[in-house]
């Protein structure tokens, strides 16, 4: 356990493009988190970027797991370049936390999940949209029971990636790298708020599809009907095809209200006939620029996890959690291949 009364010290491990609100947010945290080493495999563009953000380079990844003042590691590699990383970050005693989302297969992120409990060090998994004011609101009243039980679930994720300049970067849209399409990649976020609110999913029919936009692998298209375990009945649509790209949406029927998160704003339509507001409506990324969203949300994620290692507890977004995300992109893809309903 860290000592609660220092820094927090951090190794980051990749720094492309998902890399710029994370230093953002590190830089923020300065008080809380010493940034002691990034490391990345193309060293030019790992000086611009230790440049860029004031970090220190490390000369390589054995040298920057062997320093005993790094407690953790922020791992921000694409999907395919983790399992090695992770398991010597587990083995050195680092504690992980790691992008989105845990690997490009659930077999093999069950595995990192297994191997990082074994080695007893601590794996969060960045989701943070499970961070903004307007989620956390709505989770609280969702835990208190003030808003009665979950009818009905509507999830709507209608972004846009161009061809040009996104999807014909190398591995993009590819199993081999990404490890799916708009479900594993984008939705994901959306998907795992979903489940934080609303519990598990007991089985679904889906629908995917790649559209005359883009020329890829996997899906750029995804509807589905969905069945939780409470009883409660759902929809949901995620695409990047949907020019030019809006925030998604979350809506919740529950017995008292309807809730609705769009962006980072929360509208409570109570039945009384009361209409609260919560948050403000901001960017999510779901334009043509992926990464146009403030870095607000991944500062609250890595100071709550790094909280959680001080603690010696479990962070809000663990590897076990992402998993349940996994299994429902597994079923949502196995449904709409079969032709039918697939429970989980």
């Amino acid at each position: 356990m860290a000592d609660g009364n220092k820094r927090l010290g951090l190794g980051v491990v990749g720094a492309g493009m998902a890399a710029k609100p994370h230093a953002l947010a590190l830089n923020a945290l300065r008080g809380e988190i010493e940034v002691r080493g990034v490391w990345r495999r193309n060293e030019a563009a790992l000086k611009s970027f230790c440049h860029e953000h004031g970090f220190p380079p490390a000369a390589s990844l054995e040298a920057l797991l062997a320093d005993p003042g790094i407690e953790a590691v922020l791992i921000l590699t694409p999907p395919n370049a983790r399992e090695e990383i992770v398991a010597a970050a587990a083995a050195a005693g680092k504690h992980v936390l790691m992008e989105k989302p845990v690997e490009r297969t659930t077999s093999v992120a069950r595995a990192i999940v297994e191997r990082c409990d074994a080695a007893g060090v601590t794996l969060g998994i960045i989701f943070q949209h499970r961070f903004r004011a307007a989620s956390q609101a709505l989770a609280a009243k969702v835990a208190s029971g003030a808003l009665g039980k979950l009818f009905a679930v509507h999830l709507v994720v209608p972004w846009w990636r161009p061809q040009q300049g996104y999807y014909d970067k190398p591995g993009r849209g590819t199993l081999a790298h990404d490890g799916g399409g708009v479900l594993v990649t984008q939705a994901i976020h959306s998907l795992d708020l979903m489940l934080s609110l609303t519990g598990p999913v007991r089985a679904v029919t889906a629908l995917a599809a790649t559209t005359g936009f883009h020329q890829m692998e996997t899906e750029d298209f995804v509807a589905g009907g969905l069945e939780f375990a409470n009883g409660a009945v759902g929809a949901l649509m995620a695409t990047t095809a949907n020019y030019p790209g809006a925030a998604e949406s979350l809506t919740l029927n529950f017995e008292k209200a309807s809730a609705t998160l769009t962006g980072g704003n929360l509208t409570l339509h109570l039945m009384d006939g009361r209409t609260e507001t919560i948050g403000e409506a901001s960017n999510s990324g779901g334009g043509a620029d992926p990464m146009a969203f403030p870095f607000d949300w991944h500062m609250a994620q890595i100071a709550e996890f790094a909280d959680a290692v001080r603690a010696g507890r479990q962070p809000v977004s663990t590897g076990h959690s992402a998993l349940q995300v996994h299994e429902l992109v597994d079923a949502l893809i196995a449904s709409a291949k079969e032709g039918q309903r697939v429970a989980l």
